[in-house]
Formats: structure tokens, C-alpha cells, sequence
């Protein structure tokens, strides 16, 4: 059987082979063409059963192969016969079956459940196998039947052909697989003396399987129109030489089909500009300007001229942002999001308080989260973009308090009034098309800059890892023959006093005890507490003695497990779409949640284990974390009048930053690889950003651009893909699932994290750095840079037939690779000190 690839029944008769490409004898395909040109050929046939196709069938013979009547009768009936179909059966009914063999094979026998019986009829009507027949799933919607019967017949003297194509596909009763209208039938019946039937058979079906040829098959008038085709495929025809393979092995399909829009071309396939892998849309650039040179970057000469389009274009897809979003893949887009968001709000509000005296914390990063990233996705014009803190910020911040600190300035108040700049400056941009800028955004510096923030992500998770061997040191020294030796004491003696050793957590601590008292004569120490743990004698002012008391190896160790457990099992669940266990809707479920998943697993066996690994901590009250400041910030009082004018230097800085840093994440999530169908929204985002300015800095939260890695991660986890496909066949990638309530649901559950503080202190803190190193290497594999890097290291006879290594020499491919990494390496100097806030412009 065919669908896409050829399918054959192994030699026991119980199962179908892997799907493969078929290896046709060349002979076989000019027998063929003989076949076309002197058998009968009836096209737009109007019949409505299989009985009167086979009548008219065998009355159109031409005259130099016309058959005699009792012939015509006896080929009628052969060609009537109920075929036997090969049923394709799922693991629990061969179980079943086997089972049932047993236990009947041995006294009674047993026949195979819906095989005809010999002789038995064509039915007119599907049989119940072919109803329930579960291989029908793999069939496209759309699909019709071709059915292709050869065979030796030993009471023909000459062979039988005719080729039949159906005006209307018509259902055929019992004699398909799978109950599917039928349009092509082809029959040749010989006699014993030929033995190439069965090629010629596989070379029609090879045929009929070809999109070109079906498309001449269907618009054929005349024989010729049909073997023009049949011709045009033979041009296209690869002959392999016989010594220099095995004509028995099995060429399995290839990963990606060729277009048929490349095969229709001129030029050569190789000559097609094309990208590589997942940059389908390299050929574009190739071209001058960016690929996203559609209306959405066209100017329109009016003031608010792009913004008024990109709502337009936004507006009719509004509803279906949100009913677009009823699909379990969303949930599981939802939960992973949302914890890498926590984590990454977490972080990013730690440093800023470390950077502004607790002016901005964790606290308000949550908030800020929640609030901005709530309002964009409900009003912007790429809802799939997810907003959070970034490095520049983060740098811009730690400039700006110490500057007023250092002028004795107030920091909020100073603050937002580059704010207000920011967002007038952003208006004005708006205003003025300055998105249009985007147009020449290269593949080059799209790489570069998606490069440097997954190389952030990836260091930022090893950074802290590395960092737990601090706050839980491992005794290197260890000796297992000293165990002995190694103990931890608390001290809890004064001045005047000797103290008395009691072991921490065994039931002893330390006693104070006055030599001078009157205790002392009977030699018996006073009455103490009993055993102390390590947080009770440092409450009382005691402290610890002793060679164990600042190890605790096993909280290092399980944590740099669980890191790593957490990013090898999301990487290997993602992988496991594509593999060939369990069916492919188990397989799709398992990929879709893989990240959660991987979450659940690893918090289990933390919890099983019971160590004291750091936990998420999430804010339990809602109260700014510095109490000196309030919700809202002033714009006078207490600063001079003169800082709101000065405030407009700075703000442009920033303006740059955003306008830059926003830009080229939208570029790269708008790539035509995506296949996005709701259209881009450069300015209206630009503008989201701009308006939520004003509100952060008027309530002292922390400021948010597009974060490019989690964006990523969150176009990602909603790729669809086609529900069926042929045996064989990968899975076409179809765009990703663009809505808004995912957006909306992640930062729902960041505002009411601070609720949900309970729950989520039970995730490891090693667990979310392994999401994030997970993230950090998808946004870096998506890229060329990555595969060319690896090309530095493959020897030329190694490296694999990609396309631009065909025409572009390889020592030009590693000077660009060479260029991109020495500016990559610049970046990440550059981000590195203190002037990383202009990073986003040296991009």
C-alpha cells in the first residue's frame, strides 16, 4: 500500500514493513508506459459501482486485445472477488489475538478475525473492518482511493490492461483498506509466462503517489495528456548503478520533503536560496531589505499613520485571540511560562534590590510583572511576547541610584521623570514611524543579539548553581577514618563561666556553669534545656564549635543533580515527539507537557529525599520591601525643580535601550519561519511599552521590555502541527498557536503568586535553574550561528550537505563565523562592565 511512501507485508503476513522510499527497476517503468499506450484508457468515467466499472472496463478493450465472452465472464468474476486487506491492528489486539490462539489453536483451531472467506464477494457496502480499521487516522482529510490490481492469470493467452479514472470519486463497497471514495483503478491481468506484473504495479502506484503526475492524471483529456506526464516523471528520474548498493535495502524518507513549487522551477533545486534547518526564510534575505518588508514596516507618511494600521490589522482577530487559546497545549504553555516568568522575577528583583537599597524588590518585581505584562498582552499588537526585567535595565538602575546618591538626589522622584521622557520620547517614535528603522535589522544582527541574551541565560543558571558551593560548602578534607574526630558544638559561655559541651541535635548543648557556686561542691552541673539546634543557640547568642559545623556536602550534591536531572529530562521530553515509541497522540501529550513533567518529577524526588535544598521564595505580604518608600511616587517635593528638565539626557539613553532592545525580539519572533498568520505589531507594542512606562515609574516598579529567551520559550511550547500524517511522513509544521490567554494566564498567576506562597516553596530552587538552562539552549540551538560553530570543528568530508556550503566557499562560511563570534565576544565584554547599558545600540 501506499499513501506517501510504500508499505509492504513482511513475509510472515502478520505486519506491515516501515514505511520507505520505493526502488523501482527501471524496466518496469517503460513496461508501464507500454501499458498506457496499448491498453484501454477510459477517463471521466460515470459509474457508481465497482461491477459496472469492471463491465465497461471489459467491453472498451481495443480491438487487436478484444476478449471472447466466456473469457470476459470468467475475468469479470475473478475481478469481483472480495480481496484480502492486511488489517493494521494496535498492541492490544495482536496481544488478544495471541492469546486466543493459544488457547483454541490446539483442539479446534483458529482463523484470523475478519479474513473473507475464499471465494467470497466484493461487497457494496463498507465491511465493518473497514469502518473501524484504525489506519484510517493516518489518512489526510481529503483523500480518495487508487486501487491497483496485477496478477497471473493462467486462462488468459495475452495480457489485460486498462487505466480508469472515475468522473466523481465513488465509494467501492468492500474493496479499499479503509472506507475512502475510490477515483483511479488500473488492472493488469497476463498470463504466467510474464513475471514483471508486480513491478509494473508498484511503478503505477509510485506514479499515482506523485503530486505531479496526479495533478496531469487528473487533467488529462487524451492517452497522450497521460503519458506526457508519465515522461516528465522520467525526466526527473535518478538511476542508481546496481553494483553500488542493495536493491533489497530500504531507503527510509527523508526528514523534509522538497516543495513542489521547486520541482515546477527552472533552475535546479540546489539553486534555490534557502536557509538552513529552522532558517527557512534565509533565501528571503538574500534579497535586499528584511523579510519583513510587508505592510507592516511600510511607511505611511502620516503621523500615528503605522499605529492606526497595525490596530486595523489586530482588531478582526481579536475574538479569536482568546477562542484560538481552548487547547491543552496551551495549558501546558501556561505552567511553563509562568515558572520560568516567577523565577526570572525572582532573580531580577534580588539584584534589584541589591542595586537600589531595597527601592525596588522582589516584591515589587512581582507586581510589576504581573501589571505590565497583563495590560500588554491584552492590548498589544504580538501577544506571544512576554515582558520582563533585562541586563541593560538592571545596569541603568544601578547607575542611576548611585548618581543619586551621590548628588544627594531622590532616586524614585529622579526616576520618573526619565520615565515620563521615556514614554514621551517612546510616543514620538510612534508618531513618526521609527519602526520603519526595523527593515534593516540583518539575519546578522538578529543572531548576534539572540546569541548574547541565550549565552546570559545559560551562564546566569551555572552562575548560580556554582554559587551553592558557597552557601553550602563540601568538606573537601573529608576523611572517612576521622569520622571520629569531626564534630559541632554549640557555645553558649560567657565571662565567668566554663562552659559545658552538649552536642547540636543529639540531646546535649551547652550548660553554663559557675564554678563558684554552691553546685559546684557536689560536682553536678546546673539543670539545662535540652538539645539545641543550630538557629536556637544562635538566637541565644551562642555560637558554633567544632569541624563540621559549616558542611553540608549532600545539599551541593543533590542539587547539582537536580539541576541537571531537570535539563537533561526537558530536553530528552521535548525530543520525544519524534521518537518511534507509544502512539503519536501519547508522544505529542508527553512533548507538549515536558517541562512540567521534567518540574513534577524532580520536586518528587526532592521531597522523598527530604534535604534542605533552597526552595522558592516567593513574597508573603504586600508591602513595599523598602518601608521607607510608598505605592506612589511624587513628582516634586524632593528634588530641585531643575531635575525634571535634566531628566530628558538620561531618558534618551534609555529610549535607545527599549526602542532597541523591544525591536529586535519582535523581529525575531516575526520571523516568516514562524509562519504567523495575525500579522506583526511593531508600533502598537512600541507604543504598550511607552504607556507602561508612565505607570511603573509612577509607582516605583521596575521597568520591562521584551524578553527575548522566554519569548522564545513561549512561541515554542505552542508550535502546531499537523494531527495526521501519512505513514512515514514528520509531521508538518503548520505556525504557532497565536492568542492572548496564555500571556494573560501567566501573569493572572503572578499576581496571585503571592498567595500561593505555601505551594510553591516546595520547588527545588536547582529544579527552575534547569528550566532556565533548558530555555537558554533552545533559543541558542533555533540559530545558524550555532550550526556554523559546529562546522569549525567537522572536517570538510564530515560536514553535512548543507545548502549554502554547495555555493559559497567553506573558508568564506568560517570568516563570517569567525566575525560573528569576535563581535559576539565583544557583546559579552561590553555587557560585562559598566557601560553594558549600551549594549542594545552596539548590536
Amino acid at each position: 500500500r501506499w499513501i506517501k511512501f510504500e508499505e509492504k507485508v513482511e513475509d510472515g503476513g502478520e505486519r506491515w514493513s516501515a514505511p520507505h522510499i520505493p526502488a523501482l527497476p527501471l524496466h518496469s517503468l517503460f513496461q508501464l508506459r507500454t501499458c498506457l499506450q496499448k491498453g484501454a484508457m477510459l477517463l471521466d468515467l460515470d459509474a457508481s459501482s465497482f461491477e459496472e466499472i469492471i463491465d465497461k472496463a471489459l467491453s472498451e478493450q481495443p480491438e487487436e486485445a478484444e476478449l471472447q465472452p466466456a473469457l470476459r465472464e470468467r475475468l469479470a468474476a475473478l475481478l469481483l472477488l472480495q480481496p484480502r486487506h492486511q488489517p493494521t491492528k494496535c498492541l492490544l489486539q495482536l496481544l488478544t489475538e495471541l492469546g486466543l490462539s493459544l488457547c483454541r489453536g490446539r483442539r479446534h483451531g483458529w482463523k484470523a478475525k475478519g479474513r473473507p472467506e475464499p471465494g467470497a464477494q466484493l461487497s457494496k457496502t463498507p465491511l465493518k473492518e473497514q469502518l473501524r480499521n484504525r489506519f484510517k487516522n493516518k489518512v489526510p482529510l481529503g483523500s480518495e482511493a487508487a486501487h491497483v490490481a496485477v496478477g497471473e492469470v493462467e486462462f488468459l493467452q495475452k495480457p489485460f490492461t486498462a487505466f480508469i479514472r472515475l468522473r466523481n470519486g465513488v465509494a467501492l463497497g468492500s474493496l479499499a483498506e479503509v472506507a475512502l471514495p475510490s477515483r483511479f483503478l488500473f488492472i493488469l491481468l497476463g498470463p504466467p509466462k510474464m513475471k514483471a506484473y508486480n513491478e509494473v504495479g508498484r511503478a503505477m502506484a509510485t506514479l499515482l503517489t506523485d503530486e505531479l503526475f496526479q495533478r496531469v492524471a487528473r487533467q488529462a483529456e487524451h492517452r497522450e495528456d497521460l503519458i506526457a506526464g508519465m515522461e516528465a516523471f522520467l525526466d526527473e528520474l535518478i538511476v542508481l548503478p546496481p553494483g553500488k548498493w542493495d536493491p533489497s535495502a530500504r531507503i527510509p524518507p527523508p526528514s523534509c520533503m522538497p516543495s513542489l513549487c521547486r520541482r515546477t522551477a527552472a533552475d535546479p533545486p540546489d539553486q534555490q536560496a534557502h536557509g538552513n534547518g529552522d532558517m527557512a526564510g534565509a533565501g528571503d534575505r538574500a534579497s535586499p531589505g528584511h523579510p519583513h518588508s510587508g505592510e507592516e514596516l511600510e511607511r505611511t507618511g502620516r503621523l500615528f499613520g503605522g499605529l492606526l494600521r497595525d490596530i486595523r490589522r489586530k482588531a478582526p482577530w481579536y475574538g479569536s485571540d482568546f477562542s484560538d487559546a481552548l487547547h491543552p497545549q496551551c495549558l501546558a504553555a501556561v505552567l511553563y511560562i509562568y515558572l520560568a516568568t516567577v523565577t526570572n522575577a525572582i532573580t531580577f528583583g534580588g539584584m534589584l534590590g541589591d542595586a537600589t537599597a531595597n527601592m525596588q524588590g522582589v516584591l515589587e518585581s512581582f507586581l510589576g510583572t504581573a501589571f505590565a505584562g497583563f495590560i500588554f498582552c491584552l492590548f498589544s499588537g504580538q501577544p506571544l511576547t512576554i515582558l520582563s526585567s533585562t541586563g541593560p535595565v538592571l545596569v541603568f538602575e544601578r547607575l542611576l541610584f548611585s548618581l543619586s546618591q551621590d548628588y544627594s538626589l531622590d532616586y524614585l522622584e529622579f526616576r520618573l521623570w526619565i520615565g515620563l521622557w521615556v514614554a514621551f520620547f517612546g510616543v514620538v517614535l510612534v508618531a513618526t514611524e521609527a519602526s520603519h528603522l526595523v527593515r534593516h535589522f540583518t539575519r546578522f544582527t538578529e543572531e548576534g543579539f539572540c546569541a548574547l541574551i541565550s549565552l546570559i541565560f545559560i551562564y546566569d543558571s551555572l552562575k548560580k548553581m556554582l554559587s551553592l558551593a558557597d552557601t553550602f560548602p563540601i568538606n573537601w578534607q573529608y576523611r572517612l577514618d576521622n569520622v571520629t574526630s569531626y564534630s559541632c558544638t554549640c557555645n553558649l559561655s560567657s565571662p565567668g563561666t566554663a562552659p559545658i559541651p552538649r552536642q547540636v541535635g543529639e540531646g546535649l548543648g551547652w550548660a553554663l556553669w559557675d564554678p563558684s557556686s554552691p553546685c559546684a561542691l557536689s560536682l553536678q552541673p546546673p539543670a539545662t534545656p535540652a538539645g539545641l539546634s543550630r538557629t536556637q543557640c544562635l538566637d541565644r547568642g551562642g555560637h558554633l564549635l567544632g569541624t563540621s559545623c559549616q558542611y553540608v556536602p549532600d545539599v551541593t550534591l543533590i542539587s547539582f543533580l537536580l539541576f541537571g536531572g531537570t535539563f537533561l529530562s526537558c530536553t530528552a521530553l521535548k525530543r520525544f515527539r519524534s521518537s518511534c515509541y507509544f502512539p503519536a497522540g501519547v508522544r505529542k501529550l508527553v512533548s507538549d507537557f515536558a517541562v512540567i513533567l521534567a518540574i513534577l518529577t524532580f520536586c518528587a524526588i526532592d521531597a522523598v529525599l527530604g534535604l534542605e535544598t533552597p526552595k522558592l521564595l516567593v513574597p508573603s505580604e504586600l508591602k513595599p520591601t523598602n518601608p521607607e518608600r510608598a505605592w506612589i511616587v511624587f513628582p516634586f517635593g524632593a528634588n530641585p525643580w531643575w531635575v525634571c528638565l535634566v531628566s530628558a539626557v538620561p531618558a534618551v539613553l534609555v529610549t535607545i535601550l527599549i526602542f532597541m532592545d523591544q525591536q529586535i525580539t519582535a523581529v525575531i519572533l516575526n520571523r516568516r519561519e514562524y509562519k504567523l498568520q495575525k500579522g506583526a505589531g511593531f508600533h502598537l507594542d512600541l507604543l504598550c511599552v511607552s504607556l507602561l512606562m508612565v505607570v511603573t515609574s509612577v509607582t516605583g516598579l521596575p521597568w520591562y521590555v521584551s524578553a527575548t529567551v522566554i519569548s522564545l520559550a513561549h512561541m515554542e511550547s505552542l508550535r502546531k502541527e499537523s494531527e495526521t500524517s501519512a505513514p512515514g511522513e514528520h509531521p508538518e509544521f503548520l505556525g504557532i498557536r497565536e492568542q492572548r490567554l496564555t500571556g494573560l494566564a501567566v501573569f493572572i498567576l503572578m499576581g496571585v503568586s503571592i498567595f500561593m506562597a505555601p505551594v510553591l516553596k516546595h520547588i527545588p530552587m536547582p529544579v527552575l535553574y534547569g528550566v532556565f538552562l533548558h530555555m537558554g539552549m533552545a533559543a541558542l540551538n533555533s540559530i545558524q550561528l550555532l550550526e556554523r560553530v559546529r562546522l569549525l570543528l567537522v572536517p570538510a568530508k564530515h560536514q553535512p550537505d548543507l545548502a549554502y556550503l554547495r555555493h559559497v566557499p567553506l573558508r568564506r562560511v568560517h570568516l563570517f563565523t569567525a566575525i560573528q563570534l569576535l563581535c559576539l565576544a565583544l557583546l559579552w565584554l561590553l555587557k560585562s562592565t559598566t557601560a553594558a547599558i549600551i549594549f542594545p545600540v552596539m548590536v
